[in-house]
């Protein structure tokens, strides 16, 4: 038994549960085949079959019984996975929302998408199956040896070496499958990265007619995917040939030397049947088990990923208490440092600056500046190695907090859109939000139009597998649940980065309109929304080397002056 399986919650009182049901139903096995060996040998022994319809009546109310009890043990693990495997989902995205964006991109968002819904469905499956499994073929098997033994020494024996021998073959054969099966979940992995950016940047390729030359691509990863998936089959077919073999053969020894004991007269019909009908029986949850190991060898990867996951060192969610942010608050960012592993320079080096009220702050630098460290460690998703933050004077060593992020509305290049209404969609950082609420914060983000020209309206289906949005409707979308959740400081990172020059001037004035009267943090290599910042930070090579109004920065002649020269150069 998987030990991660101990780790779950309430696990105990169902593994508890399941022992006393099996016992139970070991019991009841052994009952079913004395009293139909006992009727069978009766009737042979020339008895009428009104003497013996009593026997046969206990065989069937014991064959109720038992089915009653299979269901019952069914009932009690399909509850106790649906409760785990929601629970472990809650934790997952509970999970990932303090990661942050970073981890996802680092780890593919198909992956991360494949994980939280595909492989949370396998790993419940993969619950309902190993739990009522492992504990039949841990309980029945000694109970009906036991039994056996009492009957019959040599056919308990005959049975009890069988086992470890079988047992010992299908752990050769589960090592392989399982090294086959690991590399088919990277292939699955790949697979739905793969898809997940194929599927985002397919109006991009068929724009640049590169659309039928990314099929190829599309063929080898689902080449690929599909040889892994064969190679893990053949084991699995192999395995299963094996313990269908060795149980066949065991209990033909067993029939083979009762049969010598009948024609010798050493042993009456009654036990002899009451054995060879207990030998299937003996083996049959060891088959289940050998059968269902393949089955769920997916669903077991998947805990294994997702417990990856939580058990990941992250940002520790404190409750500490921030007040809001008004006009009159501070804020400030003194000798922040973060480091990475995989990099010998750090990604942000003593980061210092200090910001009061309601400001626009524009934070801009060349590729690889620093930009989306520094945003993801304001919005909270990054520890720095060292330094702190002060909000009102008060010292903070991450911003990793509660009170910190609910006040906080996060708007990055490419928002989430989920496969939901338009309506719940505007209504993702207030969901109790009324509708006429949120038929104003689409005007004011200028979605009127758009959802008028919606088949349903607010109550269309967008989102994955619902009517697809322009990168523009988008924006747009996250600029509606801003204007509806009306949170003192926004957050945004390249929100206009994939836009065309047009749409973009589009939701200029809108997104303007949304910074009044707020604390908003903006990280953007398109120099034009300087112009409207009250303050910028320009980085370079992790560094702030400059800090000031565009007049200022512009009269000093230095990095700011060259990045506006070169993109008005490059127009």
């Amino acid at each position: 038994m998987d030990k991660t399986l101990f780790s779950y919650k309430g696990i105990k009182p169902v593994l508890a549960g399941l022992a006393i049901l099996t016992v139970i139903q070991g019991a009841i096995v052994i009952i079913q085949a004395y009293f139909l060996a006992d009727a069978i040998s009766s009737l042979f022994g020339g008895d009428l079959f009104a003497n013996v319809f009593k026997k046969l009546i206990i065989f069937f109310l014991a064959l109720v019984v038992r089915q009653l009890l299979t269901v019952w043990k069914r009932n009690i693990v399909y509850h106790f996975a649906a409760r785990t495997s929601k629970e472990l989902r809650e934790s997952l995205l509970q999970k990932l929302f303090q990661l942050g964006p970073r981890f996802v991109k680092e780890e593919g968002s198909g992956q991360t998408v494949t994980l939280v819904m595909e492989g949370m469905m396998k790993f419940r499956r993969y619950l309902e199956l190993i739990l009522p499994k492992l504990m039949n073929s841990a309980i029945i098997p000694v109970m009906i040896c036991i039994f056996i033994f009492f009957v019959n020494i040599r056919s308990a024996v005959i049975l009890g070496l069988a086992v470890p021998i079988l047992i010992a073959f299908m752990i050769l054969l589960g090592l392989a499958a399982k090294i086959k099966a690991d590399r088919q979940y990277e292939s699955y992995q790949m697979l739905s990265n793969h898809f997940v950016d194929s599927l985002r940047g397919l109006e991009t390729l068929k724009y640049l007619g590169l659309s039928r030359q990314h099929i190829n691509k599309i063929i080898l990863v689902s080449e690929r995917y599909r040889r892994a998936t064969m190679e893990t089959l053949r084991i699995a077919f192999l395995s299963s040939f094996a313990l269908d073999f060795f149980t066949m053969l065991s209990i033909a020894t067993v029939a083979v030397f009762l049969g010598m004991d009948l024609i010798n007269g050493k042993m009456e019909l009654r036990p002899a049947l009451t054995i060879l009908i207990l030998a299937p029986e003996y083996f049959l949850p060891i088959r289940e088990v050998g059968a269902d190991y393949h089955a769920t060898l997916d669903g077991k990867e998947a805990g294994k990923k997702i417990q990856e996951i939580l058990d990941k060192e992250s940002l520790q969610q404190k409750q500490d208490p921030i007040p809001l942010w008004k006009s009159t608050s501070t804020f400030s960012v003194k000798g922040v440092s973060v480091h990475f592993a995989d990099s010998d320079r750090p990604a942000l080096q003593d980061i210092q600056f200090s910001v009061s009220g309601s400001k626009k702050i524009g934070i801009i630098g060349a590729s690889g500046a620093g930009k989306s460290t520094l945003i993801d460690t304001l919005s909270g998703f990054l520890t720095p190695s060292s330094g702190e933050f002060q909000v009102n004077g008060k010292k903070l060593t991450t911003l990793s907090q509660l009170n910190w992020q609910n006040q906080i509305t996060y708007i990055p290049q490419h928002p989430y859109i989920f496969h939901d209404t338009v309506l719940n969609n505007i209504r993702f950082y207030d969901p109790e939000a009324t509708v006429k609420e949120v038929e104003e914060a689409a005007e004011r983000a200028g979605l009127t139009e758009v959802i008028q020209s919606l088949p349903q309206g607010f109550e269309t289906i967008i989102g994955e597998g619902g009517r697809s949005l322009s990168g523009g409707q988008e924006q747009r979308i996250a600029l509606a649940r801003a204007f509806l959740s009306n949170r003192p400081i926004i957050i945004l990172d390249e929100p206009t980065a994939h836009l065309d020059i047009e749409t973009e001037y589009e939701l200029k004035e809108t997104m303007l309109q949304l910074f009044n009267g707020k604390l908003v943090f903006f990280a953007t290599h398109r120099l034009h929304w300087m112009l409207d910042m009250d303050q910028i930070i320009v980085l370079d090579q992790g560094k702030i080397v400059e800090i000031g109004t565009h007049e200022q920065l512009i009269g000093q002649n230095s990095t700011y002056y060259q990045l506006v020269k070169t993109q008005m150069e490059g127009i």
